[in-house]
């Protein structure tokens, strides 16, 4: 039984191994990015905004594909010190992983690149009472990514002008004070 365990787990690990060869970075199969998500990190040019407190610090729980071609991301925030949860569906445009919402002002809201089955990284601009901010989004399809995705996140967001002092990780323990469903303890694989 431990051996079993045991090579599960080893699968788990290996799984999350990066191949560049899977990375699609246009024309995206919007479908394949349906399904369970986990917030791993987000960068901002105005950091405030996704720090604790911050109304755009969210942990996304899923996103799926809507009859129009839309998406439907759900998540939690805070609100109010209350965990809240909260459902948005991005409108389609007309080029490939590209999305309008309309989620505390008016937004834009890109795929940068995803391997289907490990990550995706989201580019958001945020238009609000007039001020810009730009905010990246990395996602995983485990709680924990290994070193190689957070690289990978780390060159989008300096690609995106947004250095190492905008970017703020997310541990199973800073996502587990926004998950009423869940209890605490160890990660689930």
């Amino acid at each position: 039984m431990a051996l079993l365990l045991l090579s599960l787990g080893l699968g788990l690990v290996c799984s999350q191994d990066f191949n560049p060869q899977r990375i699609v970075q246009t024309n995206y199969d919007i479908s394949k990015v349906s399904g369970t998500w986990y917030s791993i990190s987000m960068a901002a040019d105005n950091r405030q905004r996704i720090e604790e407190g911050g109304d755009l610090r969210i942990f996304i729980k899923s996103i799926r594909v809507v009859e129009d071609g839309g998406l439907k991301l759900s998540f939690h925030f805070m609100l109010h010190a209350e965990c809240t949860d909260v459902a948005v569906v991005c409108s389609k445009t007309g080029k490939s992983g590209e999305y309008t919402i309309n989620y505390l002002g008016e937004n834009s809201l890109r795929i940068l690149e995803a391997d289907y089955q490990r990550y995706v990284i989201l580019h958001m601009r945020n238009f609000r009472n007039g001020t810009a901010t730009q905010v990246l989004a990395l996602y995983g399809r485990f709680p924990e990514l290994k070193y190689s995705f957070l690289d990978r996140f780390n060159k989008a967001c300096k690609s995106h002008g947004l250095g190492p002092e905008k970017i703020i990780p997310f541990s199973n323990q800073s996502r587990r004070h926004c998950l009423p469903c869940q209890h605490p303890g160890p990660a689930r694989h």
